[in-house]
């Protein structure tokens, strides 16, 4: 089996139900397909062959659909851009992963004006301006039926890392339709005509839940930007039963003033991932829609490992805290906790550890890079994911945070994500980053950095002991610094530790202190 075929099947058995929505726009099954066929000729006429590598720099609109459908009836391999990355970012994920044409939306043209000048192999930028769809009719509509493997190349996605250059994450024909499955795996089942919101970029995130929607002859209802008001909106004209928002998507429609008055009875699965979910907001927003929310646990390098219900995420369970949790391994994936030192030795349950997933949505290495690879992947085919976490005897995974972060004190492991929890329950606290400083005595000291809400009355005594009832004394903050502006965020959303604790390190060699 392959995306494509299985496409092209669900395309005839629901070719009058609607495919596709944005906007006023709404296209059939049969016209969304008719529409990838005519790309997938235009593409080959710039004489791309199977397997060929094509960028593409868009948001979500019908021209977006018109790619993915089209790319992955021609054979194509996607690269997709981020809109808010850097220049450089581009320059570099197309030139790595060798791509030969760049599709780009009009709203882009001008600022990849001169990327074939800086990309070596990249031969051809196909616009979509005004002139698209005259362009789009003239190609031929009928079906190439290239032929495709399971083990093909389908898309590479890059990983989201704040430092370095990102890596390529090539998922095959077979994996891409794995991860689809698994991630519906816990979900109540789609019925044909059933609605799938994309409020993210369906290159991204969202796009795991595109194929599964398309398959099950479900409409994906696509957003190109995110607007709390205008989302609610959408979510209820279009009677939307599924969709995927990042944490901080979920607070801001959760907390909108509109949202108790509204019609939630079709949403089904409010999919919840990206980075850690405040405890309130996912109270709250239970409270809002009603038992809707799912939690999942995986990276652009493996995913999905773990999922977990409305049912089982609010629950009570004696030994486990089910809320703060990641949630269960999925049937068909291995999760351990492997020793940080020796990734071999699987940790005993209840120790801490670096979380290490085999599943079948993984990749098989990253895109043309043996060293990377090597050191995230293990012999014995597992994926390293750099985040350090402890499962406990009912077997609920605990992130407790990256490997890279972690704050050595006076000997003392110390997790950010462990402060950043506990910070988060007090009121006055809308977000909160914990870094590392250099400390004369300790080596190493947490300090937190609280935004809170304009003329919010809160000391920083207050989150020091928070903090050490919570979790230790030697684990408080030592400074706590109050800041009314949003902390820095990486293009897909998760806040730059790193940028945030280079000023404490001015002037010293090593990013890392020892006492």
């Amino acid at each position: 089996m392959n995306v494509t075929g299985l496409m092209r099947q669900a395309a005839r058995y629901n070719a009058r139900r609607t495919a596709v929505v944005h906007g006023d726009r709404r296209l059939s099954f049969a016209e969304a397909w008719e529409r990838g066929v005519r790309l997938a000729n235009g593409l080959r006429s710039f004489g791309l062959a199977p397997g060929d590598r094509v960028g593409v720099l868009e948001d979500n609109s019908i021209e977006a659909q018109d790619l993915f459908v089209g790319a992955a009836i021609a054979g194509l391999v996607r690269v997709p851009l981020y809109a808010r990355n850097s220049y450089e970012s581009h320059v570099h994920m197309l030139d790595h992963t060798g791509c030969r044409l760049l599709v780009v939306s009009d709203a882009y043209r001008n600022e990849m004006k001169s990327i074939t000048d800086d990309v070596a192999g990249l031969e051809d930028v196909l616009v979509r301006d005004a002139g698209y769809e005259a362009w789009l009719a003239e190609q031929s509509d009928v079906d190439p039926q290239v032929p495709i493997e399971p083990d093909d190349w389908y898309i590479i996605r890059h990983t989201g890392g704040t430092t370095g250059r990102a890596k390529g994450v090539a998922y095959s024909h077979r994996s891409w339709l794995a991860a689809g499955r698994d991630w519906f795996y816990n979900f109540p089942p789609m019925q044909a005509g059933d609605r799938c919101l994309h409020v993210g970029p369906i290159s991204h995130g969202s796009g795991y839940l595109y194929t599964p929607t398309w398959l099950s002859g479900g409409c994906n209802v696509l957003l190109d930007h995110f607007d709390p008001a205008d989302t609610l909106d959408v979510m209820e004209r279009e009677r939307i039963a599924y969709m995927f928002l990042v944490p901080a998507m979920l607070n801001a429609l959760a907390r909108h003033p509109s949202v108790r008055e509204r019609d939630w009875s079709s949403l089904k699965v409010i999919q919840i991932g990206g980075a850690p979910v405040n405890d309130d907001t996912a109270r709250l927003a239970a409270d809002v829609f009603g038992k809707v929310l799912y939690q999942g646990y995986g990276q652009t390098e493996a995913l999905p490992v773990c999922m977990m219900g409305p049912e089982e995420w609010f629950s009570t369970v004696e030994g486990s805290n089910p809320l703060r949790s990641a949630g269960r391994a999925l049937p068909f994936a291995y999760l351990q906790i492997r020793d940080p030192e020796d990734p071999m030795r699987e940790m005993p349950i209840g120790d801490e550890g670096e979380i290490a997933i085999k599943c079948d949505g993984q990749m098989l290495g990253f895109w043309e890079n043996d060293e990377a690879t090597a050191e995230r992947m293990t012999s014995d085919g597992f994926v390293l994911t750099g985040d350090i976490g402890r499962l406990d005897d009912n077997a609920y995974l605990y992130v407790l945070d990256r490997k890279d972060d972690m704050i050595i004190s006076g000997g003392f492991n110390i997790w950010p994500a462990e402060l950043e929890n506990a910070i988060q329950d007090h009121p006055a606290v809308i977000e909160v980053a914990v870094v590392a400083a250099p400390h004369e005595r300790w080596g190493e000291t947490p300090v937190a950095l609280c935004v809170v809400a304009e003329g919010a009355e809160v000391a920083a005594d207050e989150i020091v002991e928070l903090c050490a009832t919570r979790l230790g004394s030697y684990k408080k903050p030592s400074v706590v610094e109050f800041r009314t502006d949003p902390l820095p965020k990486s293009p897909v959303g998760k806040i730059q530790r790193k940028v945030l604790r280079e000023p404490y390190w001015a002037g010293q060699q090593r990013r890392v202190a020892g006492n």
